[in-house]
């Protein structure tokens, strides 16, 4: 598989009362085709400005995110998003929700065939006997579900998941979770998923990407579950080193913690960068440390 997504030298600065505020600086990554990248670190590291920057919904400040050699200027329909909120229209039934976003993806089909792909990824994601109920008729889990199968239903090239399941109950979650992977065995699309849920990603992911805590975030190591696929989630906490890797996801959250309370004030006058202690206490097994910039392809 060959890189698909590729971050270089990305850094985003928001303007504050205070001056600008660097809120992630120097960020690389390579994401391969077909690949489930998980970002994971503590609130306010950025991970979901890196989610945003890659959907086009914010720019980078500088550097740069190119997504199928394609340098990223604005949204677009390559790339389908669910936020952790479904954000959906109440007006609307399950099915007008879906149908909408693929009238605009593809304008060229027949109204049956639009009809007939919403109503396909509805049931997909266990939603077929509930087209025509309203948005306040669904439960919050299976809102998200609208949501999961919206993405879907657009055909995007790639997925970005902004903590799809953070507002659910522990076995809704776990329900959805197990309803996104039978899809992405279906349509093996690249994705990048943010989560807070250290179990979410080892479940869920190929690659997980630890991030320092903010500002000035990047990458501070990675990750590669080594249960395969396809995943049964017994067999997976049954395995004789997931615990061990739960360790090292814990142990790097824990050190960025620490270091992080250390860490004097940023402010527009003490700008502060990453130094080697702030990624030093990395636990050796099953971690890689940050790579070396990628090269970005035009």
């Amino acid at each position: 598989m060959a890189n698909y997504v590729e971050f270089y030298q990305v850094t985003k600065t928001f303007p504050t009362p205070a001056g600008p505020q660097v809120m992630v600086e120097d960020f690389n990554l390579n994401i391969m085709e077909g690949e489930f990248v998980t970002l994971i670190g503590h609130s306010g590291c950025g991970k979901s400005t890196i989610l945003n920057m890659c959907s086009g919904l914010i720019p980078a400040t500088s550097g740069a995110i190119a997504v199928a050699l394609r340098e990223i200027d604005g949204p677009g329909p390559d790339r389908g998003m669910v936020f952790q909120s479904p954000c959906l229209l109440p007006w609307l039934t399950a099915h007008g929700n879906v149908l909408l976003a693929v009238d605009r993806v593809l304008p060229d089909a027949s109204r049956s065939e639009r009809y007939d792909i919403a109503a396909h990824y509805l049931e997909l994601v266990g939603l077929g006997d509930a087209l025509e109920r309203s948005v306040k008729q669904l439960s919050q889990g299976m809102q998200q579900r609208v949501g999961i199968a919206r993405a879907f239903a657009t055909a995007p090239k790639m997925l970005l998941l902004d903590e799809p399941f953070g507002m659910l109950d522990s076995l809704t979650r776990m329900e959805l979770q197990e309803v996104l992977m039978e899809l992405l065995s279906r349509d093996r699309k690249t994705t990048l998923m943010v989560t807070h849920d250290v179990d979410e990603a080892l479940f869920l992911s190929d690659r997980i990407v630890m991030m320092t805590t903010g500002p000035r975030a990047r990458v501070g190591g990675t990750l590669a579950p080594t249960f395969p696929r396809p995943r049964i989630r017994q067999d997976v906490l049954d395995a004789s080193d997931y615990y061990t890797q739960r360790e090292v996801l814990i142990e790097f959250l824990e050190s960025q913690d620490k270091s992080h309370r250390n860490k004097p004030a940023v402010s527009a006058n003490n700008p502060q960068r990453p130094t080697s202690q702030d990624v030093r206490e990395l636990p050796a097994a099953g971690i890689v440390a940050s790579p070396s910039p990628p090269t970005l392809q035009t």
